[in-house]
């Protein structure tokens, strides 16, 4: 049976220090890392403690950078000299994100002059690029070496690099040319040249955004994706693994969002009561101002509904269809940006789309609105109720739909239009076309 975060904290607290020490040297270093990741800072610094220093380096490199800078605050820096040193490039890049500027200075500093430059490179783009996320140390081949010669320097500097699955092919000028893989170096013809086996590469800038690059590499299963500067010249390169981390970051970010909050950089047992407060009540602020708009609607039509009050029973409905017609759009279109299949400019065409949709959605429901509003009441209603619903789905589709797109003209995050803010949104909206087609149909 697999040891748990909460098995080490409880040998932790009953003072079983021998029994935790044993328990955490039989995993994993990943095991070990998830394990220390769920323990508070406390029982965190103490099962750190208890592990072989060997083993500790390792474990430490696969600890997320919320937990590596906690541990750091509690430790001190000279007790994590070595599993800092240890850490790639852009792994220490992120964890000097999340640490105070002293410390950060501090462990720079225990750094040899090669690391420093490495994670200097990384530290040189903004923290939303891949440039960011990129390692600067890898192993490449030139146009004009034969694979042999290839082979030889991935021997040399592989053990440097942090992966020599996929290889960049250069020229002298370090101009990224294309690529080869590792199965290429040892099955090929030792005297053939490179760029016989070079392919066109799959690449990306260093400027680009990291969620955006990342969803790339991933989509199409490359071990590796080339970095380069605006020259084309290769800087570094995005492995497979943190692609796989950058993807499921904004995952997580985007669900959060959607519930409208923001999403812990802590487990939920160790965030204090103040930080889940605060990563809740601004959005909750957001929700409440927004909500205003349908009292104030409410508030307009209300002679409206002392004349038919059948009215205010079809609300939770209409209000209903219309928030996840709305939120169904701006998730599908957010998707599509982050996949790159739209862009920002396509706002137009995006919005033309998603009302026919919304027509077609709208016309489905619309009817089946029609028929059971017209045998519980009558057909003035049922017509009300129809064209309602066929009108808030072309509006929540097509408003859903352009939201996350103008969210990128101004530059902030398409995630941000939740799905809550859109409901709200499109509740004030329906409600105002439910009452102006009450009004016209039913001449009140």
């Amino acid at each position: 049976m697999p040891v748990t975060t909460r098995d080490i904290a409880e040998l932790i607290d009953a003072e079983r220090l021998t029994d935790a020490a044993r328990q955490l040297a039989a995993m994993a270093p990943q095991e070990a890392a998830s394990v220390l990741d769920g323990l508070d800072t406390r029982r965190g610094t103490i099962a750190f403690r208890l592990l072989p220093k060997d083993d500790a380096v390792h474990v430490f490199d696969d600890m997320s950078s919320n937990t590596q800078a906690r541990l750091i605050e509690s430790l001190g820096t000279s007790e994590v000299v070595d599993a800092f040193d240890n850490l790639d490039p852009d792994d220490r890049a992120e964890l000097l994100d999340e640490l105070p500027a002293t410390v950060a200075k501090r462990l720079i500093r225990t750094l040899s002059d090669v690391e420093r430059e490495a994670t200097s490179v990384v530290l040189g783009f903004g923290k939303n690029s891949v440039g960011r996320r990129m390692s600067p140390e890898f192993v490449h081949v030139y146009r004009d070496d034969t694979v042999a010669q290839g082979m030889a320097r991935v021997i040399e500097r592989g053990h440097d690099a942090e992966t020599i699955y996929t290889i960049p092919v250069v020229d002298h000028e370090r101009r990224l040319h294309g690529v080869v893989s590792l199965r290429d170096l040892l099955l090929g013809d030792p005297e053939a040249s490179v760029e016989e086996y070079r392919r066109t590469p799959v690449y990306t800038h260093a400027t680009t955004s990291a969620e955006l690059a990342a969803h790339r590499c991933v989509d199409l299963s490359l071990p590796a994706m080339p970095v380069v500067d605006n020259e084309d010249r290769l800087i570094g390169m995005l492995t497979l693994d943190d692609a796989a981390d950058v993807v499921a970051a904004a995952r997580d970010e985007d669900a959060a969002r959607a519930g409208a909050h923001e999403m812990l950089k802590t487990p939920y047992l160790q965030s204090s009561v103040f930080t889940i407060t605060r990563a809740r009540v601004v959005w909750l602020f957001v929700l409440a101002i927004s909500a205003i708009l349908t009292v104030n609607v409410l508030e307009v039509f209300e002679g409206t509904l002392e004349q038919k009050v059948a009215l205010a029973l079809f609300i939770p409905l209409l209000t209903g269809i219309g928030g996840n017609t709305g939120s169904q759009a701006a998730t599908t279109v957010t998707r599509a940006l982050a996949m790159d299949e739209v862009r920002a400019r396509d706002v137009l065409r995006v919005a033309g789309k998603e009302a026919r949709v919304g027509v077609m959605m709208g016309a489905a429901l619309g009817v089946v609105g029609f028929a059971v509003a017209s045998v519980v009441y009558d057909t003035a209603i049922g017509t009300v109720i129809g064209a309602t619903i066929v009108s808030i789905c072309v509006v929540a589709a097509t408003v859903g739909g352009m939201m996350p797109l103008v969210a990128k003209m101004v530059r902030v995050d398409p995630a941000v239009f939740s799905t809550p803010f859109i409901s709200t949104f499109c509740d004030a909206t329906g409600l105002l076309i439910y009452f102006t087609i009450a009004k016209t149909v039913l001449g009140i």
